[in-house]
């Protein structure tokens, strides 16, 4: 069994490439949002109700696919509805 010796700089090389990789890890965008949600994860992303969602997909505002008994919504429709139906903001205190 041979016995390996670590050096200060042998330490120091490591915490500068392990501070360099969370730093990378850190800045890169989360690709958090998958491509497809379901249902319940719609209602807690968006903060609203089975209904509210019922009725976002029954007048045609969000459009889903169902397979089997599960229901679908893409992200980027609702990233998409989200941008459409923003409202600027307009400073209007000291008017």
């Amino acid at each position: 069994m041979a016995i390996e010796v670590i050096t200060p700089e042998d330490l120091e090389q490591f915490r500068i490439l392990l501070l360099k990789d969370i730093t990378e890890i850190l800045n890169s965008k989360p690709d958090h949002s998958k491509k497809w949600l379901k249902s319940k994860e719609v209602t807690k992303l968006l903060n609203i109700s089975q209904g509210t969602l019922q009725n976002l997909r029954v007048n045609g505002t969000l459009t889903y696919t169902k397979i089997g008994g599960t229901i679908y919504y893409d992200s980027a429709a609702i990233e998409k509805i989200l941008d459409k139906n923003k409202v600027s903001a307009t400073p209007t205190l000291f008017k």
